[in-house]
């Protein structure tokens, strides 16, 4: 770890040896990603993720800051350069990147990389679509950007990851580093669609650290401006690769140096093996972990708990007490305030709400256990679930310390009316490498967020295209059947 920051105003190339800056060693590998491809689990994986997050965006639709997000783009007017999952008129790249990010992060239904604890496609995926789309490069092009973003985003990420501390430097310090990270990451897989050389890359990460922002005091107390903050990572990915193209330059220096982007955020505080080692060899993408449930990360096994409870054969009228056990690092986020946790107001506030996934996943629910359909106002509202809510105690267990953040665990002890106690615990996530999610999983996801707005033909048609993503010539004519859509009008927090 750098415990405090060097000072390189001396040094223009940021090392001490005069050898190449963070910035300048990502660019050359990112570079070698578009000209010499990436490995076969990468670019699968990619296109995945790509089917996840448009999938994702349509779902969206569901909630008026989509509608919200929309409508301000489209005010903007522009050139027609790229599509907006569910509008018809083609907006510009910029524009396109932020309301198609604001719609992959929106539902809190998007991947997840451990233990950088990050959300790195629901940025990086949009940026480079809508950069892809405005150049006219290739579906090949855009997987290899798409891989070589994710794998920038999440190596910064894990840069900030304190092994010590058992948790993001990032997070401590109440910044997201789903869009700061994932800010860095849009550049270059915008970048890569672009035509990028190295030293353009090296511009484009200089210039998005200037953009990059995303703070999470919204997780505690409620607010929707989370949604917001993967749109402005995309966009300002975009725009930074765009105004390199026309001549803006960026530091080299810019992460490490004495006033860069580690000083700035972690105050000079990182693990620059994080970034370098074995990079171009050892690929961070395919163990991403997807989401199986709509909701904060955290909750997960939570959920997953209250499933085997009720296989169990335990009844919501006979639960006299719950005791939650999570890492304490995740309480401030799903257990503080208690009293709002107990209480959702919104269908939006029980996604970040450990006793209520305990109880979704108790009650039961769609989707590949819990779906959409379960985290809406009125079920956070709902009496009989509140009631249960009313007897969860959210606590810091010492075995889900030792493990968090490579999962996030959770121990779910429930005593009955009778006076037996029953305990499940859930120590590994599902939608991880431990616990994959199956191709037909991934579908049936898929399905469901696009069910009611595309047919079945039409979703099974895009589906085949997206994972064939790398074989296309047209980014556009890919995207063009998830631009219109009959809008159900569902909208709710």
């Amino acid at each position: 770890m750098i415990d405090g920051p060097a000072d390189l105003r001396g040094n223009p190339t940021g090392d001490p040896a005069g050898g190449p800056t963070l910035a300048q060693q990502l660019a050359r590998f990112a570079a070698s990603a578009a000209t010499d491809g990436v490995p076969d689990d990468v670019a699968r994986s990619v296109a995945q993720r790509t089917l996840d997050v448009l999938g994702l965006c349509v779902a969206a639709h569901r909630l008026p800051t989509s509608t919200a997000a929309i409508g301000y783009v489209l005010d903007q007017g522009g050139h027609e350069q790229a599509s907006i999952v569910g509008a018809a008129r083609r907006v510009t790249a910029t524009q396109a990147a932020f309301a198609n990010g604001v719609l992959a992060h929106s539902l809190d239904y998007d991947d997840t990389h451990l233990p950088s604890v990050l959300h790195p496609s629901a940025s990086v995926v949009p940026a480079a679509l809508a950069a892809a789309e405005h150049a006219g490069a290739s579906g090949e092009l855009t997987v290899r950007a798409i891989a070589a973003g994710l794998e920038v985003a999440v190596r910064l990420g894990m840069a900030g990851y304190d092994s010590g501390l058992g948790n993001s430097v990032f997070f401590e310090h109440g910044q997201h580093a789903t869009s700061i990270t994932g800010a860095m990451g849009s550049a270059v897989a915008a970048g890569l669609a672009y035509g990028l050389d190295e030293d353009g890359l090296v511009h484009a990460l200089g210039l998005t650290a200037s953009l990059a922002s995303g703070i999470l005091e919204c997780n505690r107390t409620g607010g929707t401006v989370k949604r917001l903050h993967c749109g402005t990572a995309a966009q300002a990915g975009v725009s930074a690769a765009q105004l390199v193209r026309r001549g803006f330059t960026g530091p080299p220096t810019v992460l490490e140096g004495r006033f860069g982007f580690f000083e700035a955020w972690l105050h000079g505080q990182y693990f620059p093996e994080a970034i370098t080692a074995g990079l171009g060899e050892e690929w961070s993408v395919p163990g991403i972990f997807f989401k199986p449930y709509p909701a904060n990360h955290f909750t997960h096994t939570s959920v997953d708990a209250g499933r085997a409870l009720a296989a169990r054969g335990v009844r919501p009228e006979e639960v006299a007490r719950i005791v939650l056990g999570v890492p304490g690092a995740v309480i401030r986020t799903i257990g503080e305030p208690i009293e709002v946790k107990r209480a959702p107001q919104t269908g939006y506030q029980a996604q970040f709400s450990g006793p209520y996934a305990v109880v979704a996943g108790l009650l039961g629910g769609g989707g590949l256990g819990t779906g959409l359909d379960d985290y809406t106002d009125e079920l956070a509202q709902d009496p009989a679930r509140r009631e249960l809510m009313a007897k969860v105690e959210v606590v810091a267990d010492p075995r889900c310390d030792e493990i968090y953040p490579f999962q996030f665990p959770a121990r779910v002890s429930v005593t009955t009316t009778s006076g037996a106690e029953l305990l499940e615990e859930v120590l590994t996530n599902r939608g991880g490498p431990d616990r994959p999610l199956s191709d037909d999983e991934l579908t049936t996801k898929f399905r469901d967020n696009v069910a009611g707005r595309l047919s079945g033909a039409v979703a099974d048609a895009v589906r085949e295209e997206i994972l064939a993503l790398c074989l296309t010539t047209d980014v556009t004519s890919v995207l063009k059947p998830l631009t219109t859509f009959i809008d159900q009008g569902d909208h709710h927090e």
